[in-house]
């Protein structure tokens, strides 16, 4: 079996305690090295051929902006994924921009984040471009939701507008989360906002259901500019999260 190296920088041992998990799951990992800088992590790339370098990032700053790049720019460059409890879109989209291929919102699934690790690095050894969803500049992904949430006709002072939004978000930044709702994407909301999934789950659907009792849902067939729902149908709360993320993320691939 051909192995796939990983090196880690990290800042925490929980963070390697995590990832020694990936060995399990993706019997073809191999941690090859946990470093401590970037000096360090770039003597080695430099010198062994890794697959896929991990980083755990706290704070934005533009020397570590700097590293990322200095990183994505070596002759043989690795995947590059970055876990962080960072929840600025902006800052999160400029990261991209400097040559960050994954960015993992923790705490988040070890299973989802060794699949769309392997994933990406078997688009990159076949010479493939890794998908990577990359934000517009010119608005933060906040407003662009309030637009869309407030057209729905779903109220800004409900709690599901802001379970709504956070649902949106994780599902931007992972879209494999739309496809387990109940075991990642409510559970990820409600750590964030120190609830539950079940509460997270009923305060979307009553957002939606106010939509629906104002008719104003009909209006996200004018957002799309196409038929997706028909008078008086009502959708779910998964339908509705993943047709405004796939928009978010069509709209920021150029």
């Amino acid at each position: 079996m051909t192995k796939t190296y990983l090196l880690v920088l990290q800042e925490r041992a929980k963070l390697c305690n995590d990832l020694n998990k990936l060995t399990n799951l993706v019997p073809s990992f191999e941690i090859a090295g946990v470093v401590n800088s970037f000096t360090d992590a770039k003597l080695i790339l430099e010198k062994f051929p890794i697959d896929a370098f991990i980083v755990e990032m706290k704070d934005l700053s533009e020397i570590f902006m700097q590293s990322i790049e200095g990183i994505a720019s070596l002759p043989v460059k690795p995947v590059i994924a970055v876990f962080t409890p960072m929840q600025d879109d902006m800052a999160l989209a400029k990261l991209r921009k400097r040559g960050c291929n994954l960015i993992f919102r923790v705490p988040c699934e070890i299973e989802e984040a060794a699949e769309e690790l392997k994933r990406t690095i078997t688009l990159q050894k076949k010479n493939a471009s890794p998908l990577s969803v990359r934000l517009p500049y010119n608005k933060p992904l906040d407003e662009r939701l309030a637009n869309i949430f407030i057209a729905s006709g779903i109220p800004p002072h409900i709690k599901g507008y802001q379970f709504l939004r956070e649902a949106v978000k994780l599902a931007v930044h992972t879209p494999s989360m739309i496809n387990n709702i109940t075991k990642q994407l409510y559970p990820s909301v409600a750590s964030h906002y120190n609830t539950t999934s079940s509460k997270v789950e009923r305060a979307i659907r009553h957002a939606i259901d106010v939509a629906w009792s104002r008719g104003k849902i009909d209006n996200i067939n004018n957002i799309y500019g196409i038929k997706v729902f028909s008078k008086g149908e009502r959708p779910t709360n998964g339908e509705l999260i993943a047709l405004i993320s796939d928009k978010i993320i069509i709209e920021g691939i150029s």
